[in-house]
C-alpha cells in the first residue's frame, strides 16, 4: 500500500511554497496583455510543476536537472511581469512583488540543486 504522505512530499519545500505565492502574484497581476498573461502564467505554473516533479525525482542528477528547469521557468515568469510592467499592463507593485518572489524562489532552487 502506498503511503499517502510520500506523494505530497513537496509542499514542505519552501521553494514550492515561494513558487505558489509567486503564482498567485502573477494571476493577481491581471495583466491585460493576453498572450503575455498566458506565458507568465504558464512559467508560474511550471515552476510549480516543475518543483514537485523534482521532488519525485529518485535519482540526485535528475532531480538536480529538474530543480534547474524549475529555477528557469521562475525567471521567465518574473521576466513577463516585468515586461508587462514596462508595457504599462500591469501595476508595478505586482511586478516588485513577483521580482521579490522570483528571486526568494530562484534563490532556494538554487541551494537544492547543490544539493
Amino acid at each position: 500500500m502506498t503511503n499517502k504522505t510520500t506523494l505530497i512530499l513537496h509542499e514542505k519545500l519552501i521553494a514550492w511554497q515561494v513558487a505558489c505565492e509567486l503564482l498567485r502574484v502573477v494571476r493577481d497581476a491581471r495583466i491585460s496583455d493576453a498572450k503575455l498573461r498566458d506565458q507568465a502564467i504558464r512559467a508560474a505554473q511550471s515552476t510549480c510543476l516543475n518543483i514537485c516533479e523534482a521532488n519525485g525525482r529518485d535519482s540526485p542528477a535528475d532531480r538536480r536537472r529538474v530543480f534547474a528547469i524549475a529555477r528557469g521557468e521562475a525567471a521567465e515568469a518574473v521576466g513577463a511581469m516585468q515586461v508587462a510592467g514596462i508595457l504599462g499592463a500591469c501595476r508595478e507593485e505586482a511586478v516588485e512583488d513577483a521580482r521579490r518572489l522570483g528571486g526568494r524562489v530562484a534563490a532556494l532552487l538554487s541551494g537544492l540543486i547543490r544539493g
